[in-house]
């Protein structure tokens, strides 16, 4: 260990600079004018799959390989005393699967160490590039809604007339309830179709501000009545959202049925919601991009999909014990996207999580 990371880990962090460091929800280390690690946050012991103080002991030896890009350009960064970064870097592991990342290094002080270095997985930052693909599975889905519910549609109304026709007067008992049966089921198909309707309609939906946080109660209401438990990490800092309250609720009660699905009995599901400043993805327009700093994350400890389906994850009727039937992705992508949003899907095998993430812009007051 260098002389400079001994003498940092005598001197630790002041605790008002800790209890900040340790609030960033984006993997931070600290480093020092070696580049060696001084110290760093929960979720960079979660991505580097190292404590903190097994990471201020040991340093990089053991996790990055002595060849890692990540690696000279946080030396390079320590050693001239300036800001670097790069994107979409490769980081390679000792003994785990490769990520992709943007890492941005900056002094704490202009002109001297210790150094912070930041990791944005590219799950994250990727959002630009696969918007459109987002957008493509909404409105594939859509199209496909539209006309499963036309066709449908129609030999419902002549089923339900038939049954009518069955319950005739003086019709047995028998006959009679099985008339009923039938119309009742009739009329639960032609309400839910009624509701595919609704979602295929090409109009925008109407966007009010509406506080994230009320519809995630009544979402976590609703579940907790079907027996689903779910934990909750909330930032009760974050600012309302445009939104049209009833289309948010039925999308985040679909994530989190799907997380339970997936977890199985004796899984944990988690709802967690973040302000991530710097988060932009291209408007509908083409033209410019819009901040989506609301994250909320619906996060089980299922197994995940299969590796072949999850890049397809929101294309209409890939399905997995995962799917919402074929199609809840793709129609959670539109939901997202008719509220200028993203959802994504990711896997951190690592810690053994599969999360899906929302992203949504801020009301405009």
């Amino acid at each position: 260990m260098s002389q400079t990371a001994s003498r940092s880990l005598e001197q630790p962090l002041v605790p008002a600079a800790e209890e900040v460091l340790n609030a960033l929800p984006v993997p931070t280390v600290i480093v020092d004018g070696d580049g060696a690690p001084i110290s760093c946050n929960p979720a960079a012991e979660m991505m580097l799959g190292r404590s903190q103080r097994s990471l201020a002991s040991r340093g990089w030896d053991g996790l990055l390989p002595p060849d890692s890009p990540a690696l000279s350009l946080i030396r390079e960064a320590a050693s001239a005393g300036t800001e670097l970064g790069a994107y979409d870097l490769v980081m390679a592991f000792v003994d785990a699967a490769p990520i992709s990342a943007d890492i941005l290094i900056a002094p704490v002080l202009e002109g001297s160490g210790p150094f912070i270095v930041t990791f944005q997985r590219r799950s994250v930052a990727g959002l630009l590039e696969r918007k459109s693909d987002n957008r493509a599975s909404a409105r594939s889905a859509t199209a496909l809604a539209a006309m499963l519910a036309h066709e449908i549609k129609n030999p419902l109304s002549g089923i339900r007339g038939a049954a009518q026709l069955l319950r005739a007067p003086g019709d047995t008992e028998g006959r009679a309830e099985l008339s009923d049966l039938i119309i009742t089921e009739v009329e639960r198909v032609r309400a839910l179709i009624d509701r595919m309707e609704r979602f295929t309609d090409p109009r925008p939906p109407t966007l009010e501000p509406v506080n994230i946080h009320s519809v995630l109660s009544h979402v976590r209401k609703l579940a907790e009545a079907e027996g689903i438990v779910i934990d909750q990490s909330y930032d009760p800092s974050l600012p309302p959202v445009p939104a049209d309250q009833d289309a948010l609720i039925q999308l985040f009660l679909n994530l989190v049925r799907n997380a339970h699905e997936a977890a199985g009995r004796n899984g944990q599901i988690e709802i967690s919601t973040a302000y991530r400043h710097g988060l932009k993805i291209a408007v509908p327009s083409g033209r410019g991009r819009m901040a989506v700093p609301i994250e909320i994350c619906v996060i089980d400890n299922g197994p995940g999909a299969p590796r072949e389906i999850a890049a397809h994850m929101f294309d209409a009727f890939v399905s997995s014990k995962r799917g919402l039937g074929g199609l809840g992705l793709a129609l959670a992508a539109k939901v997202a996207s008719d509220h200028n949003g993203h959802v994504e899907y990711e896997r951190d095998e690592r810690a053994g999580r599969t999360i899906l993430r929302v992203l949504l812009p801020m009301a405009t007051v």
